[in-house]
């Protein structure tokens, strides 16, 4: 055994592949826009058995899921198109769950809104950023 920790999703070689990395400089990128934006980031990379929640923030008393989706160029469809209705009923389901586990963070008769973010990296500069409220 090297010591080395293994980074979840890795490959072979112990590194993450590069779609993780990429996922993780998008997140990185919405969740700073939605922080300077005024929303407060709750969690990141929630997990449960159902799935994943990127991000969950408050804006202002309305709790929101946001579901980000990163692409490494203009070239392929708009990553909001990679969310359709079964992807939104999860995300549903899945707010559902984190607010279930938070109990202390948010009432159970919440307002919940689901956005979409798509990063897209630019070659210079800033990334190319999108935030749609309530698209689910």
């Amino acid at each position: 055994m090297t010591g080395k920790a293994k980074v979840p999703g890795a490959g072979p070689s112990g590194r993450a592949p590069r779609n993780t990395a990429v996922g993780g400089y998008g997140e990185r990128v919405a969740e700073r826009r939605l922080v300077e934006a005024g929303l407060v980031v709750l969690d990141r990379n929630w997990r449960c058995a159902a799935g994943e929640l990127d991000l969950v923030a408050l804006d202002g008393p309305v709790l929101v899921v946001c579901e980000v989706k990163t692409r490494s160029s203009p070239g392929f469809e708009h990553p909001c198109a990679a969310v359709g209705p079964d992807k939104a009923a999860r995300l549903r389901v899945l707010a559902e769950h984190w607010i279930a586990a938070h109990p202390h963070l948010v009432g159970a008769d919440c307002e919940v809104r689901i956005d979409l973010v798509s990063v897209i990296p630019a070659v210079r500069g800033a990334a190319l950023f999108e935030h749609v409220k309530g698209a689910c």
